[in-house]
Parts: structure tokens; C-alpha cells; sequence
């Protein structure tokens, strides 16, 4: 074996490196103890190093290249078979290429390529040479899931399903097996689901009884996918499962049910939320999952232009008053309240948020749960909370007059309050307050701020195809007509699979200045509010949407689904028109 002559443990060599210091590999160590993980895995998921640094200490220090994505998704699964699948799982692997210049050798993918006890097992097992190459664990968990997560889950469905042969037609029994048995079918086909989910990088699981079949799809990237498909006879076992392990009531069946758990995947942890919903053909389930560290993110990693971030941290610096943060269901809300309460966390300040659900636990911040069969709503706990001297207060959702009269009230009276909203822009949030009972007058004194966003796809930068703008494309961008512009499309490849791959939050930032609270006291419109904040250098989410299409991060069709402006739609029809009949 022609390798490097390394004798120290990966963790001593990267503090070698000075990519770590040593109070951080001893948090690491801590840390993995605790999560049985790898320590790639730990340093990764604690945020102390990126792939990308791994993969420059791998090539430069140690002299290891990096297999690409592509290297894994067209893996040769005659490598395979020569290191054995047992060897490949075990060791968490992918052999996926034999050495053009040399027939005794094969290629491996790795997440620690420098771990000698695993390149032996390899060589002793297949005979040839190993030439590693270092690839994040996420990336070698997502190949490998594909290679045997299907396959091992129809292995346990279809034992689940002879173990039941007797009782086909009627899969009612209410018993689970207990928690220790986790070999059991049915229990491998739940955590496998969760795990391939996860690795996929899905917000949502779904369970669907059809009539004649049970559907298993899951949300990616904003769009919902099938991943599986099982017989309907299923349905009552694997809901089961699901309600145990969320401390749901297995035993009704009638009324919808809400729970949650927390779940563990290759070493990050993961809230699962979970609702269960009769209907027709049985109980449809939904989990939605977030990773806990993902909502606690820096304020850096929002994605903000620095125009964005310059009118955000105006917003933020406010003493007192509301910042609202908008959007649909799934548009990244819970995200950006989190990072500007960790911004605003400090230790002579005193935060207290009331959440419906706590979605990310963040240390030295007071977080309260909505427990509505208790009494404790949104208003009922707000009202308490002004008592505890709070200096700023998180609302997770307004939903309701009395809630955002409260919040008004606490504005008014020196605190800061940073809540939710379901509306579709930034305007229409301060109509939607007017909606529920507040005085334009109170809102224009009350809110300091006003963030709206949504989610676009990114284009997959293996795969994207350029083309010369189009005259409505142009128009409908904001881009002159005698300047070329090049615009990218999605095509797809083994990479990404639909041309997208991970997506990228678009804002809209309005902060309340003293032209806007005019028009507050003149005229409460949604369009006289926008126009005066655009005059103020404000981005609409359509202007933000094009802005990523004109750079290349996303397609115009993705701009059109996410923030579409029909304005501007009837715009660039009547402008071509007008060209045509003059032409």
C-alpha cells in the first residue's frame, strides 16, 4: 500500500494544522462520545470546521484528493462487489471506481481517509490496492442510502407483511412492539424512512392511504417528491410506530393528533413535528423535520445582500418597537427570528419568547410553550411575561386582534417584540394588522420594521444551460433591452436529478421611516405602502427574485412560482404586444 506514513489521530493532526484548537477537539471528543459519531461527523455538525476546510486539509496536508458528487452518483457497482456490501455499510464507503492505470487498484471514497485500520479491512477483503479520497459524510450517507435503503426497506415490508400473512385483511391490532426490539420490520422501515428523508435534505415526510396502496412522499427543495410505495395493509402498524415514538395515543383514531420527538441522524439532531389526520382511508401522517442547530444559525449565512443586511441591522438596532418577519408556510420564518434573537442574545439583556411549537432550544433565553387545553395561549402568556421585566419578546405567531393588541401595547411601552405573520408581502402585513383591530396610527408608532421572504430553488451549478434573454424575459426582469444578459435553465443529472439543488431565501426589508408612517396617517394602502418604500431603496421580492436569475442562482420560472407580480406579468405581455403591432 503506497500511502502516507501518518501515526497521529485525525483530531491531533488537524490541530496541528491549526484548523482546530485543542479546547475545541476536546468539546469535539466530548461530543462523540455522547453521539457515537465519527469525528469528521462532530467537528462538522458543531460547526467548528466546513467540508470545504476538511477537503483543503486532506489535499494540501496529507496529499488526499476529493471524490466529487459526481465520482458517487455513477459509482461502478462492480467495485463494489469486489470490497462486499457488509465492508461498504459497515464502514460507511463507497467504492466506486477501479484505477484506470493500474488494474490491482480501486478507488474509495471516504469521510476519514486517513483512518489506516479501514483501508486494511478494504485491502485484505478485496485484494487491491486502495487509493482513498476524502468526501463528506453527508454526501457518502445519501449515495449509500440509495444503494440500500430502498431495498432493505422493501426487505422489511415484505417480512412485515408475511410475519402478518394471517391477518392481511384486517392490520387493526393497536399493539406495538416494544421500543427494544429494533429489528423488527416495522420499525426498520420508520427510522429508514426518516433517515433517507433526512439525507435527502427533505422538510417534510408524508404517509398517505390511497385506496389501493400506501404513498410515501416527501417534500425537497420546496417540492414534493415519491420516494416509496407500500401495501395499504401496512398503514396501521407503521402509524402505530409513528405514534409511539411521539407520544401520541395509539388508540384514537377518529380526531387529528399533534406530537413531536427529537431524532438523531448521522450525528445531528433533528426535531420531528408530527400530525396525524383522519381521513377516508385511513390516517394520513405528516412530519415535518427541522435540524435544531440549522435555526441558530449566524446572521452571515441568511444570504443577505450586504443592501439587505445594512437595512436589517437598522431594524435590529431599534430599542423598542415590532419587527415583523412574513411569509407563507415554509418560506424560512422560524429561521430568521432565531438568528436575529441569537444577534440580539447577550448577557445584560433578558429575551422571552412564546412559541407554538419551541422549535429550537438556545441557550440563556427564557422560551415559553402555547398550551391551549392548559389556558397558556399566545395572550394569556404575554400578559405574564410583561410581569418578568422582559426586555425583548419573541411572539412565534400573531394569529389573532387580542395577540397583536398586546404586542403593540408592549412596543409602545419600551420593549422590542420580534413575531410571525402569514401574508405575502410587506405591505400587506400592516393591512393585515389594520384587519385585526389595530389603528393605522398605533401601527405606524408601534412597527419598526418589516421582513418579507420566500425560498428559491437553486439551479444545479453541474447542469444549468445558459441562454440570451428573451424579450419578455427581459422586461419582465427590469433589464434594458440593448444590453445582453444570459439566463440559466434547469436540465437535471445524476447530481441534482430535476436541474435544482438546495434553495436560497429571497427578502423584501421595509423599515417603517417617517415617509411611510405619512402615509399611514393619510391613506392605508398595500400599493401607496410599497410605492413609498421602494422610493426609499427598498427591494421588492420580485426585484430580489430577479436579481438571483440575473446572477445565475436561480431560473426565471423559479422567480415566476415563488414571487410572482402580476403587474409585471401584464406588463411585459402589453409591452410585446405594443412592439409587435408596431413592428
Amino acid at each position: 500500500m503506497a500511502l502516507f506514513g501518518a501515526k497521529k489521530r485525525l483530531g491531533e493532526q488537524l490541530v496541528d494544522a491549526g484548523l482546530i484548537t485543542p479546547d475545541k477537539l476536546e468539546l469535539a471528543l466530548q461530543e462523540q462520545q455522547s453521539t457515537k459519531a465519527r469525528l469528521g461527523e462532530t467537528l462538522l455538525a458543531m460547526g467548528f470546521m466546513t467540508a470545504e476546510s476538511f477537503s483543503n486539509f486532506f489535499s494540501t496536508t496529507m496529499g488526499i484528493p476529493t471524490a466529487t458528487p459526481e465520482d458517487l452518483k455513477n459509482f461502478d457497482p462492480k467495485v463494489i462487489e469486489v470490497v462486499g456490501d457488509d465492508l461498504v455499510r459497515r464502514h460507511q464507503v463507497i467504492p466506486y471506481a477501479f484505477d484506470p492505470d493500474n488494474i490491482n487498484a480501486i478507488h474509495v471514497a471516504m469521510a476519514e481517509p486517513n483512518n489506516l485500520g479501514i483501508i486494511d479491512d478494504i485491502e485484505m477483503a478485496s485484494g487491491m490496492e486502495v487509493i482513498p479520497h476524502y468526501s463528506p459524510q453527508s454526501e457518502l450517507a445519501i449515495v449509500l442510502d440509495k444503494i440500500y435503503g430502498d431495498k432493505s426497506r422493501q426487505e422489511a415490508a415484505d417480512q412485515f407483511i408475511e410475519e402478518h400473512k394471517a391477518e392481511f385483511g384486517d392490520l387493526n391490532d393497536e399493539k406495538e412492539e416494544d421500543d427494544s426490539v429494533g429489528e423488527a420490520p416495522i420499525v426498520k422501515i420508520v427510522r429508514g424512512m426518516i433517515q433517507q428523508s433526512v439525507r435527502e435534505g427533505a422538510s417534510d415526510i408524508h404517509i398517505e392511504p390511497m385506496e389501493k396502496s400506501l404513498r410515501i412522499r416527501s417534500r425537497v427543495d420546496g417540492m414534493l417528491q415519491q420516494d416509496a410505495e407500500y401495501a395499504p395493509a401496512m398503514l396501521a402498524a407503521m402509524t402505530a410506530r409513528i405514534k409511539i415514538i411521539s407520544g401520541l395515543d395509539i388508540s384514537e383514531k377518529r380526531k387529528p393528533q399533534d406530537g413531536r420527538l427529537t431524532y438523531i441522524v448521522d450525528g445531528v439532531e433533528f426535531d420531528v413535528r408530527v400530525s396525524i389526520l383522519p381521513t377516508v382511508y385511513g390516517e394520513k401522517t405528516v412530519m415535518r423535520l427541522t435540524k435544531k442547530q440549522g435555526l441558530t444559525q449566524e446572521k452571515k449565512f441568511l444570504g443577505l445582500y450586504p443592501d439587505d443586511e445594512a437595512r436589517l441591522d437598522g431594524i435590529m438596532n431599534n430599542p423598542h418597537g415590532i419587527i415583523l418577519v412574513t411569509g407563507p408556510t415554509g418560506s424560512g420564518k422560524s429561521t430568521t427570528c432565531y438568528t436575529v434573537l441569537n444577534e440580539l442574545n447577550k448577557p445584560d439583556v433578558n429575551i422571552i419568547t412564546v412559541e407554538d411549537p419551541v422549535e429550537a432550544n438556545i441557550a440563556g433565553i427564557n422560551q415559553v410553550q402555547v398550551n391551549v387545553k392548559a389556558g397558556l395561549t399566545f395572550a394569556s402568556a404575554l400578559r405574564s411575561i410583561l410581569r418578568q421585566d422582559p426586555d425583548i419578546i419573541m411572539i412565534g405567531e400573531i394569529r389573532d386582534g387580542e395577540t397583536a393588541q398586546i404586542a403593540v401595547q408592549a412596543s409602545i411601552t419600551g420593549h422590542l417584540v420580534i413575531s410571525t405573520l402569514h401574508t405575502n408581502s410587506t405591505s400587506a402585513s400592516v393591512t393585515r394588522l389594520i384587519d385585526m383591530g389595530v389603528e393605522p396610527y398605533m401601527i405606524g408608532d408601534a412597527v419598526v420594521g418589516i421582513i418579507a421572504q420566500r425560498l428559491v430553488r437553486r439551479l444545479c451549478p453541474n447542469c444549468k444551460q445558459g441562454h440570451e434573454a428573451t424579450r419578455q424575459e427581459k422586461i419582465l426582469l427590469d433589464w434594458p433591452q440593448d444590453k445582453p444578459l444570459t439566463v440559466y435553465e434547469p436540465n437535471g443529472c445524476d447530481i441534482c436529478g430535476n436541474g435544482y439543488k438546495g434553495r436560497k431565501a429571497i427578502y423584501e426589508i421595509m423599515p417603517i421611516s417617517a415617509a411611510i408612517r405619512r402615509v399611514l396617517h393619510e391613506t392605508v394602502t398595500a400599493e401607496k405602502i410599497e410605492e413609498a418604500a421602494v422610493s426609499e431603496g427598498m427591494n421588492t421580492l420580485r426585484m430580489a427574485g430577479a436579481r438571483n436569475v440575473v446572477e445565475g442562482i436561480t431560473s426565471i420560472a423559479e422567480m415566476v412560482r415563488v414571487a410572482y407580480d402580476m403587474d409585471a406579468q401584464t406588463a411585459a405581455n402589453s409591452s410585446l404586444l405594443t412592439e409587435e403591432a408596431a413592428g
